[in-house]
């Protein structure tokens, strides 16, 4: 292989700053002995040549300093640019002689995915911000994912998020990592340490997508870090996701009968918290993971550093208020103006300090974040991008909170417990407590 393309077990792998935290911290658990799908990275320097043979080096360059009309003008060309124009034969032949071989030796269709330099890093974690692509079996298809991983990087959302973190495009490059898929039954996340010192697990059936889309609640599983299985809540699974070709994934009715039942056994679960343990131990820090699990056993298919909150004291004003209980998914404890938002259009009656209630929280989102004190949704859960998301930026929010659209009246007081996974409500105007007591409900 050539410098632009090296396979994930190559010491050169291990480099965040040649193919990004995400590819690198596989490349790590790998080394470490861990599962994982393998694959190989097309680097930051592949990404780099490649903005010099099109002529757009020096318009990446120029972003920092554009006024915001000619940032959009530069975003565009680069976009239009990296879907259009030939990919350097320096790069494309290895890139298709690697892909050739991984299809062959693996007999899975291929999963394509952005490892930008500055996301997975403590406090830019960019989770559901970026592009991946599943089910790719032609090489026509690799090569389309690969230009819009490196388009990914001059999207609107993209951007959005890097003017809230001070950061800009044209100052960092993208590499992108591929890999065999793994043909899920069952996927999930892992959390290594939670505010009470626990260890979290989520799953679900199919792939992992349904988790990170926040569009189904997984089961959330309690593992006590001398691994003791402490406690399980089955989700409400109603679909899975699939693989489809051509970089799609596709949903299938789960039957009731499985829909409210546990993913994992015992030992599937233990063996997840070892692995939390493990990647907790090669990285010094706590962490989040994402895994699958097909007829072969359990893979890790990302690591990230997690924050942690500690748990917060609530006002003794809300005890006794009605209240819902879901996944925790944020940190720490907001309150704020409840906002029921059923559709996207709706996201602009969201003003700063209040609580937005919705049925989906998904990554897209992502930009709402920094102007609202609590998020609540009815589907989700604790690892969700979103969720992510929300603990990097310090946002309260619980997620898989059952009929909370229509339980939670719009306008009403809203305290959310992204700790323990409770909110809480009383109307605007019932000041110390005229609101009867509530019962608290899962």
């Amino acid at each position: 292989m050539s410098g632009l393309v090296i396979p994930i077990s190559d010491p050169g792998a291990l480099d965040p700053d040649r193919v990004g935290p995400k590819a690198a911290n596989l490349a790590a658990l790998t080394r470490a002995g861990l599962p994982t799908p393998g694959g190989f990275c097309i680097t930051a320097d592949a990404y780099r040549l490649q903005l010099r043979e099109m002529d757009l080096e020096r318009a990446a360059l120029r972003f920092a300093d554009a006024d915001v009309i000619e940032r959009r003008r530069i975003s565009v060309e680069m976009r239009l640019g990296l879907y259009e124009k030939t990919i350097a034969p320096q790069i494309l032949e290895p890139a298709i002689e690697s892909w050739r071989a991984q299809r062959a030796e693996s007999g899975q269709p291929g999963v394509v995915r952005s490892s930008a330099l500055i996301e997975d890093r403590a406090g830019a974690k960019f989770a559901g911000q970026f592009e991946s692509f599943m089910g790719l079996c032609s090489e026509a298809d690799f090569t389309t994912a690969l230009r819009a991983c490196w388009a990914a990087l001059w999207t609107t959302n993209v951007r959005r998020y890097m003017d809230n973190n001070d950061l800009t495009p044209g100052e960092t490059a993208m590499s992108v990592l591929v890999q065999p898929l793994v043909p899920a039954l069952v996927s999930g996340g892992g959390l290594s340490k939670t505010a009470e010192d626990e260890m979290l697990i989520s799953a679900t059936w199919g792939l992992g997508t349904a988790i990170a889309q926040g569009d189904v609640v997984p089961d959330r599983v309690i593992v006590s870090r001398d691994l003791t299985v402490c406690e399980v809540q089955a989700g409400r699974k109603d679909h899975s996701d699939h693989c489809h070709h051509h970089g799609r994934s596709e949903p299938r009715a789960v039957p009731e009968v499985l829909a409210g039942e546990p993913c994992l056994n015992d030992a599937q679960t233990l063996e997840l918290g070892r692995h939390l343990l493990a990647a907790e131990a090669m990285m010094g820090h706590p962490v989040e993971i994402e895994w699958a699990m097909d007829d072969r056993g359990i893979k890790l298919l990302q690591v990230r550093p997690l924050d942690v909150a500690e748990a917060s004291v609530p006002d003794a004003i809300w005890e006794g208020r009605p209240g819902l209980r879901g996944h925790p998914a944020g940190v720490g404890w907001g309150a704020g103006r409840a906002v029921i938002v059923e559709c996207e259009c709706q996201l602009s009656q969201v003003g700063p300090g209040d609580v937005l209630v919705t049925r989906i929280a998904g990554p897209a989102l992502s930009h709402i974040l920094p102007r609202v004190s609590g998020v609540v949704a009815e589907l989700g859960g604790s690892t969700s991008h979103l969720a992510s998301l929300a603990r990097e930026r310090g946002i309260p929010m619980v997620l898989g909170a059952l009929n909370a659209t229509s339980r939670i009246p719009n306008g009403s007081l809203v305290a959310v417990d992204g700790v323990a996974g409770i909110v809480r409500w009383m109307h605007d105007d019932a000041g110390g407590g005229s609101l009867s007591p509530g019962r608290l409900t899962d």
